[in-house]
């Protein structure tokens, strides 16, 4: 992953994207004024129904061209 970059705010999901090859999800959410995806076969899209409507910062960067999460974290 290249250009990581750190956001903080609501997370928000977008839209929730057809599961992946093996069947885990995948959304596309915005944060901070950010909009990104999930990465696919990722443990990180069973977490971001945890976080809808909380502050959260995550970090996004480039994967194949696309905004994609790395983490997120809780902020308290």
């Amino acid at each position: 992953m290249k250009n990581i970059t750190r956001h903080h705010g609501t997370l928000e999901i977008i839209r929730r994207e057809k599961n992946s090859v093996n069947g885990n999800p995948r959304y596309y959410i915005y944060v901070g004024g950010v909009n990104c995806y999930t990465s696919p076969d990722s443990s990180l899209a069973y977490e971001v129904p945890n976080y809808i409507g909380k502050n959260v910062v995550v970090t996004i960067g480039i994967h194949y061209g696309r905004a994609t999460l790395d983490s997120i974290e809780l902020i308290l």
